[in-house]
This record gives structure tokens, C-alpha cells and sequence, in this order.
């Protein structure tokens, strides 16, 4: 069992900067990938921060950077110049291998963003 919890969230104004984290834990060998992923209301979810490739969304490329620390299985998002349209719930999402060679792919139960005035 692999569980993925998120910080971070909360409600900025506009232009302003948060710094998400996704922690995972249980009986992890590697997570081999860590993605951000964010649904705003009425909207699919999609995916922001690809960790593998450090591949971005268009709408948030030049101002939000994921970043790892392996040794903690930890992913961050760092946001910055913030728009009212990044507002929305943000997921982490985790795939890899456990100790017992399973396959996992887990997700978090979200952190709210809003950027608002």
C-alpha cells in the first residue's frame, strides 16, 4: 500500500507564489514517476508537471517547476506569478514498484489552490 499526501495549498492573490509537496510512503522500492495534476471546477482533470521528462502544461510552462528529492520519495510544485485560472484542486499522482514487486499507481486526495483578489 502506497500513500501520497499533499501540502501546500491555499488561497493566494494573483501573481503571488505556493509551494506544493506530495510526500509518499508505504512499502515503496521506487516511484518512477511523480506527477502533478490539477481539476478545476467543471473541468477535466489534467496534467500540469510531468516528472520524468520536467514535461509542463503550456498554460503554466515558465512559471511552475516540479522538482524531486529521491530520497525522501517527495515531489514539489513550485508556482509562481499565479493566475486566477491556475485556481483548482491539485493531485499528485505516483507509479512504481513495491518491495514486493508490485506495480502501484496512487494518487492523492488533493490540496485547494485559489488565486483570488
Amino acid at each position: 500500500q502506497v500513500q501520497l499526501v499533499e501540502s501546500g495549498g491555499g488561497l493566494v492573490q494573483p501573481g503571488g507564489s505556493l509551494r506544493l509537496s506530495c510526500a509518499a510512503s508505504g512499502n515503496i522500492m521506487r516511484a518512477y514517476v511523480m506527477d502533478w495534476y490539477r481539476q478545476a471546477p467543471g473541468k477535466q482533470r489534467e496534467l500540469v508537471a510531468g516528472s520524468g521528462n520536467s514535461n509542463y502544461a503550456d498554460s503554466v510552462k515558465g512559471r511552475f517547476t516540479s522538482s524531486r528529492d529521491n530520497a525522501k520519495n517527495t515531489v514539489y510544485l513550485q508556482m509562481n506569478s499565479l493566475k486566477p485560472e491556475d485556481t483548482a484542486v491539485y493531485y499528485c499522482n505516483a507509479r512504481g514498484m513495491t518491495m514486493d514487486l508490485r506495480s502501484f499507481d496512487s494518487w492523492g486526495q488533493g490540496t485547494q489552490v485559489t488565486v483570488s483578489s
